[in-house]
């Protein structure tokens, strides 16, 4: 992307440029009536927890309407329910579903290559089993939380090939079901694949996931045909704090912060020593970077105000550990504060103080 060469403006103007063309593109009649007919069709809500990599496009991968999965992003895919704000986003989204008799699919996954392990998730320095497992310790921690009988919260490990853009659903019994080695012939096959994997899953959730893996079997097919660059230099320009970056799903873009751990200034650091370091071997241009931090909310009034002071909280925060601990990068720093309408994702900026 010629993008990474551009002078820091132009590219922080061609950001938000991105922004709202996703937030129009989300708010169109077609993909509005396409959410509706979806979710009345398959409404079991899917959660997605996953590292902030760009090339983990889940929505693209299997297909479906944007607005549909619950992205939960964070650096290297690192999660603990324990976390307070992390236990109470995941809580509150199961309680609201639930009360509307709905069940709930918790994709927990983590990322590799096949072709190169220095494509693999750099969080866990490409240490894939490292990954696996700790997507494993995630879902006994889900099942602590909403119950191992899986009638409602049903959690699955779930591994992203990233050269095919191909899904992996680790089942129950220590089996695996790999799309990428699946053809169509194999497609009359799935329902009972999931049933052997997942003996225990409601109907309704393996009805509902079979749209996913379909997808993902007709997203991977048409990755093969089509030449792509798989050695993509890492050139991350931005540090993304918050929630509500799911416009950004592109890869060596940004380096994406979710606010759920209680030690935010430990993936900040690392984000900026990332960040000096692309300054440093000239893979991007040295005259700035962007700050960027978000937060959503839902409605008018006290929820949006609510998000302007958490989104300036997050940017203050991660401004004065930069500044401290990176004092020459801060000299480079652009900041930006924004709220996202979680109703027409349109991310929203206000004035910096």
């Amino acid at each position: 992307m010629t993008i990474h060469t551009q002078p820091i403006e132009e590219r922080i103007d061609w950001l938000f440029d991105l922004a709202r063309r996703h937030a129009a593109a989300f708010c169109s009649p077609e993909a509005f009536l396409a959410r509706r007919r979806y979710l009345a069709e398959h409404p079991t809500a899917v959660v997605v927890l996953k590292c902030m990599d760009g090339r983990i496009n889940i929505p693209v991968a299997t297909r479906t309407p944007l607005g549909i999965l619950l992205p939960v992003r964070n650096l290297g895919g690192q999660f603990d329910l324990g976390w307070p704000h992390l236990g109470e986003v995941l809580a509150n989204y199961v309680h609201d579903v639930v009360s509307a008799g709905r069940r709930v699919l918790v994709l927990i996954t983590y990322h590799f290559s096949h072709g190169d392990p220095q494509r693999g998730c750099a969080g866990f320095c490409y240490d894939t089993a490292a990954a696996q497992a700790h997507t494993y310790a995630i879902k006994a921690q889900v099942e602590h939380v909403f119950g191992k009988g899986h009638g409602t919260v049903y959690p699955i490990v779930c591994g992203f090939e990233t050269d095919d853009d191909a899904l992996i659903l680790h089942g129950n019994n220590g089996a695996a079901l790999e799309i990428a080695g699946l053809s169509e012939a194999d497609v009359a096959t799935l329902p009972l694949r999931l049933a052997q994997l997942f003996p225990d899953m409601p109907d309704q959730v393996r009805n509902d996931i079979l749209p996913l893996l379909l997808g993902n079997l007709a997203h991977v097919a048409e990755v093969r045909k089509s030449p792509r660059a798989l050695d993509i230099e890492h050139r991350e320009w931005m540090i993304c704090l918050g929630r509500g970056f799911d416009f950004l799903h592109m890869p060596n873009l940004a380096l994406i912060i979710g606010p759920y751990s209680p030690d935010l200034a430990d993936p900040i650091r690392k984000a900026a020593a990332i960040i000096q370091g692309n300054m440093a071997a000239g893979r991007i241009p040295d005259d700035g970077f962007l700050l960027l931090a978000s937060a959503p909310y839902t409605e008018i009034g006290v929820d949006r105000a609510r998000a302007e002071l958490k989104s300036r909280f997050l940017s203050h925060f991660a401004a004065t550990v930069i500044r401290e601990e990176f004092p020459e990068l801060a000299g480079k720093m652009r900041m930006r504060v924004a709220a996202l309408d979680w109703r027409s994702r349109s991310l929203e900026t206000f004035a910096a103080e």
